[in-house]
């Protein structure tokens, strides 16, 4: 069984606005502003149980070993790299919507996590991360008191 590499951390870089330059709108209709270099944002969900908080990517075409996942108490961040498939002869596109190259997200949770009890799958394109929530809503917990 392959396992993915999953790094921990207690705050992750700083993030800037997500600012749109001209290439980042005009990116997906014409192959031509791909030539720059930028991050792309794949679609994700997130969602949690009474126990869990579980985040699904659909990152196809992206291989298992270039998928990176580092986590913190209150936030993942989820990056890796697509690579650029180019038709075997010259071709016109007539439409570019796939994006490839780097990606990047940070979900901040809803819920602080357990950092020791967080797996992930990777099937069909599909990444999933399981996180166990550190204090489930409802549930009820002693505090002792010290003397003194």
């Amino acid at each position: 069984m392959e396992y993915i590499e999953i790094r921990f951390g207690d705050s992750f870089e700083n993030q800037t606005k997500d600012e749109r330059s001209f290439q980042d709108m005009f990116q997906s209709v014409n192959p031509m502003f791909c030539l720059s270099k930028r991050v792309w944002k794949p679609q994700m969900d997130i969602f949690e149980t009474r126990k869990e908080i579980i985040i699904q990517a659909e990152i196809a075409g992206v291989k298992k070993d270039d998928i990176r996942i580092e986590v913190s108490h209150k936030a993942v961040k989820i990056s890796g790299h697509r690579e650029s498939i180019q038709p075997e002869n010259p071709a016109t596109y007539r439409l570019a919507e796939i994006q490839f190259g780097d990606f990047e997200r940070v979900l901040y949770l809803p819920s602080v996590i357990n950092t020791e009890k967080v797996s992930a799958s990777f099937s069909n394109g599909f990444l999933e991360i399981t996180m166990q929530k550190l204090y489930v809503d409802g549930e009820k917990r002693s505090v002792p008191i010290e003397f003194g």
